[in-house]
């Protein structure tokens, strides 16, 4: 068994009602699928702004009946506050996944970013404090890390933030420590690097690099690099994620709590490593060479994280390097693909 495996088994033997907001999304329904497996009770909450329908049934497709009637799904918006009320009441662990990602769309509109990341944030904070759930998991982002060259990121130590994007989730990092500070609420953030894995979404214009590749290569249309191809990041399997998510809630550690973390594997794959990974893990040796354009405004040259903090605090250990979880995506990618022919 691995480290998600082992945690999966304890979980079972303790049901507790759970909340996941962005459950509809890539990472909320993997935390989603997971939870139901291990039988406990999940409340969801999603505006299908960027979630999608069809992850609630795929992750449905492959539970019992019995394990999907202990998920309840609220159609929701984290900006009313009588929605997160809702959602929170009778809660024992929130996992707030709810938030306008991509650094470019923050940049487009970043009031919109704000109003959902930041206004949003608060109201999900304030209404599970109110409720009195024990602990609120938050995703948090390495965009924090700013404009600081230093590598690896280390928790302590962050620069300047290079986009709306990056200000909203230092500002969700402030709002949580000062609500343990003030209202004695327990939370910890998850600084996320680079997820990956099945279920995320490779449509629209703010797509994650992984996805949006795989589509266009499995379509044959050209792949686009932004710069050199020597940027570099610290790409994590989205079963790592999962288990660094419940490993926060339910871990009893004092020391661990009001706490922030890197969460990733602490290693870094270039873009141009990363077209040779997949291009070579579908097959396509008929795919063209990379088109190269401009640097993306408000990105960082290079990401990798120090997850030794995690690892002592929460006990987290990745169990896939960017290898491993690339080859499960690939798999889930060219099935959704056969299943659509």
């Amino acid at each position: 068994m691995n480290h998600l495996d082992t945690l999966l088994a304890d979980l079972r033997k303790k049901p507790s009602r759970w909340l996941i907001t962005g459950v509809a999304g890539f990472i909320g329904s993997n935390l989603l699928e997971n939870l139901l497996k291990s039988n406990q009770v999940v409340v969801g909450l999603d505006n299908f702004s960027t979630g999608h329908q069809h992850n609630l049934d795929q992750v449905q497709s492959v539970l019992s009946p019995e394990q999907w009637r202990r998920f309840e799904f609220i159609k929701g918006d984290i900006r009313d506050m009588a929605d997160c009320q809702q959602a929170c009441a009778n809660v024992d662990y929130v996992l707030h996944q709810a938030a306008l990602g991509s650094v470019p769309r923050s940049l487009a509109d970043p009031i919109l970013t704000n109003a959902v990341n930041v206004s949003g944030f608060l109201n999900m904070l304030t209404a599970a404090k109110d409720a009195g759930v024990k602990r609120f998991v938050y995703a948090a982002s390495s965009s924090t890390y700013g404009d600081h060259p230093a590598l690896p990121k280390v928790e302590d130590t962050i620069g300047k933030p290079l986009s709306p994007y990056a200000v909203t989730k230092y500002v969700n990092e402030l709002y949580a420590d000062v609500y343990a500070r003030n209202y004695g609420m327990e939370s910890i953030g998850l600084r996320y690097f680079n997820v990956f894995g099945p279920r995320q979404d490779p449509a629209g214009a703010y797509a994650a690099v992984i996805p949006k590749w795989i589509d266009a290569m499995l379509a044959e249309e050209d792949i686009y690099i932004n710069g050199d191809g020597e940027t570099s990041r610290d790409f994590c399997f989205i079963s790592n994620t999962v288990q660094a998510n419940l490993l926060a809630a339910t871990c009893t550690n004092p020391e661990a709590i009001n706490q922030v973390y890197n969460i990733a594997v602490g290693e870094r794959t270039s873009l141009n490593q990363l077209f040779t990974m997949i291009r070579n893990g579908l097959c396509k040796g008929s795919i063209p060479n990379a088109i190269h354009r401009d640097f993306r405004a408000g990105d960082v040259k290079h990401s990798q994280a120090d997850i030794s903090k995690a690892q002592s605090l929460l006990g987290y250990q990745p169990d896939h390097r960017i290898e491993t979880g690339m080859q499960q995506t690939l798999k889930w990618y060219l099935e959704r693909r056969c299943a659509a022919v």
